[in-house]
């Protein structure tokens, strides 16, 4: 497998090097030259596969020859070594729950695939890796985690001033050995147009080996298919879901139109975002723009510019009537979210998290506008406890604090202050 840039100005690579890239020389994102088919036997045998071949059967045709096939399977296995459950909600909804990982956040299954892949690749490099990567929220938690103390590679996360919960921040910034967290005196736009400006920095580039942990990396963005496939293994109904996604960047979206074009039954999906409604306008009227971010409750969605939007162009070769008759746009209001998440506690029982609110609405929305035997569900991208300053006053009761993250809120906080100016940034990456 061979990817080439969006931006069409650099060579095409293989796996390897567009994972330690992350991004083009160009500085466009890398896109697989082809898209493979699931095959007929591995659609047919979904439903009974281990989560690890799952994923092995998923990676391999994207990997090809970069990883040993023995690796590759042992990567794979350790990405996914955690439960998928798809709990129902209504009889018509369902959450596909991808907050099990050590992290609790969706994210936790392509920063591991990641970290395994870049592990592997860093023995064979005589200079160590840095991986510079901006969080809107889970991304950094799940990066760090994800590179622990993993040789040949240091950790840079971006992520900004007072728009991650706190919680959140603890993920990214208490870990310390080969992990520095910069909080950016911005909004997560900032910290990702400076993370891209470093990258297009030839002389920073040669003089420090940088790649990405972003989804804007293929070693990110191309292992969230690989849970469309799990939620697949438990759908009941015969005809196939409608999938909302909760959607900021894109990536997470972006993957699971990629395995449908790939072959996985999929009747339509739900692109729910929050106030930043850069890719609903775009869905309504054919053009794109980007806009300012906008803050909000659902925090980890605040992205003015999504990166991964030029992927799904490019998966449908920019053809917008194709775009739209596979997908359909929501913007769900801070008020709209909370009073989702207090509605569905009350008549359900099931706590969602702002992320997983915003797309239950929208997928409620959807389905009374086009209603559907089947039904569908949503992608619960993070455990509520990770934004317990919004859900707690709502439910007017205190979300328990899972064990395992209780030593985290005994650690100290480290982090570097830094403006949202490139200068400053590119002056740490050297001095550091």
């Amino acid at each position: 497998m061979h990817y080439h840039s969006l931006n069409h100005q650099s060579p095409a690579v293989d796996f390897r090097t567009a994972t330690i890239q992350g991004q083009a020389p160009d500085g466009g994102l890398y896109f697989p030259e082809t898209i493979p088919r699931f095959s007929a036997d591995f659609l047919l045998t979904l439903k009974t596969l281990p989560a690890a071949e799952v994923a092995y059967q998923v990676m391999a045709p994207y990997v090809g020859d970069a990883i040993p096939e023995e690796e590759l399977r042992r990567i794979c296995a350790e990405t996914v070594n955690f439960p998928f459950p798809l709990a129902p909600i209504t009889e018509q909804i369902a959450a596909l729950e991808l907050f099990h990982g050590p992290t609790l956040a969706f994210k936790d299954v392509g920063a591991r695939f990641m970290s395994r892949c870049l592990g592997y690749f860093s023995r064979q490099e005589t200079a160590p890796v840095t991986v510079l990567v901006a969080t809107s929220g889970d991304t950094g938690g799940a990066v760090a985690d994800g590179f622990l103390g993993v040789e040949g590679v240091e950790v840079v996360i971006l992520y900004p001033a007072g728009k991650v919960s706190p919680l959140q921040e603890r993920q990214l910034t208490t870990l310390g050995q080969n992990i520095t967290a910069l909080e950016i005196q911005g909004n997560f736009d900032d910290c990702q147009r400076l993370v891209k400006q470093a990258f297009a920095d030839v002389d920073l580039m040669q003089q420090q080996r940088l790649t990405s942990a972003n989804s804007i990396n293929v070693a990110r963005w191309l292992p969230q298919q690989i849970y469309y496939c799990l939620a697949w293994q438990q759908w009941q109904p015969q005809l196939p879901p409608v999938v909302a996604v909760p959607s900021g960047n894109f990536g997470n979206l972006c993957a699971g139109l990629l395995a449908h074009v790939s072959g996985l039954p999929v009747a339509h999906f739900v692109a729910a975002c929050n106030a930043n409604d850069a890719v609903p306008a775009y869905l309504l009227s054919g053009e794109y723009a980007a806009k300012p971010a906008v803050a909000t409750i659902s925090n980890a969605m605040d992205v003015g510019n999504p990166s991964n939007f030029g992927r799904i162009l490019a998966l449908f070769e920019a053809e917008h009537t194709r775009i739209t008759g596979l997908m359909t746009g929501y913007s769900i209001t801070d008020a709209e979210t909370e009073q989702t998440i207090q509605q569905v506690h009350t008549e359900t029982g099931y706590l969602l998290d702002p992320h997983g609110a915003v797309a239950y609405n929208a997928l409620q929305r959807h389905l009374a506008a086009h209603p559907t035997p089947q039904g569908g569900f949503l992608l619960e991208t993070a455990h509520p406890v990770k934004f317990r300053e919004v859900v707690e006053p709502l439910l007017g009761e205190a979300v328990p604090l899972p064990a395992a993250l209780e030593p985290l809120m005994q650690r100290p906080i480290e982090r570097v202050p830094l403006p949202a100016e490139y200068t400053a940034l590119r002056e740490f990456l050297l001095n550091r």
